[in-house]
């Protein structure tokens, strides 16, 4: 009987798939070591606008806006380097997440995140600031 240890090969085949199609088909800006839960939602009405850098990521049902429909507004989103993006949380369109940051399950995210700081809530606010995380948004202990 094969292990489980046999579908993460899969699935990571499967994000990578999934990255290469939002890079090429939809051009968007994903880094190759970027990790996508597939039910993440990522905007396709502008999608040049979104930005996930390197070995960040986004969690679970997490919703990524680079639109407001009530705006008429279309712009970039952009979310930084080893980042974690945690499950049913949003990103509103021109928000950017700076490096090594961390955004709480279910938040909102309306404003611009400081790098080095975990926010939460809705609004979101910072709840602690300078951490440090490592791979895909990976607390580390300072």
């Amino acid at each position: 009987m094969p292990s489980l240890n046999n579908l993460i090969k899969v699935q990571r085949l499967l994000i990578r798939t999934r990255i290469m199609v939002c890079n090429r088909f939809w051009g968007m800006h994903i880094h190759p070591t970027a990790r996508l839960s597939r039910s993440a939602k990522l905007d396709r009405t502008h999608p040049r606008g979104l930005h996930i850098g390197r070995h960040s990521y986004v969690a679970f049902d997490a919703a990524i806006l680079t639109h407001d429909m009530v705006r008429s507004l279309r712009t970039d989103t952009v979310i930084g380097d080893e980042c974690f993006i945690g499950a049913r949380s949003t990103i509103m369109p021109g928000v950017r997440i700076g490096n090594n940051a961390i955004v709480a399950a279910g938040s909102v995210v309306t404003r611009d995140v400081p790098a080095n700081t975990i926010v939460s809530g809705n609004p979101a606010s910072v709840l602690r600031a300078d951490i440090h995380t490592g791979h895909y948004g990976v607390l580390r202990k300072p």
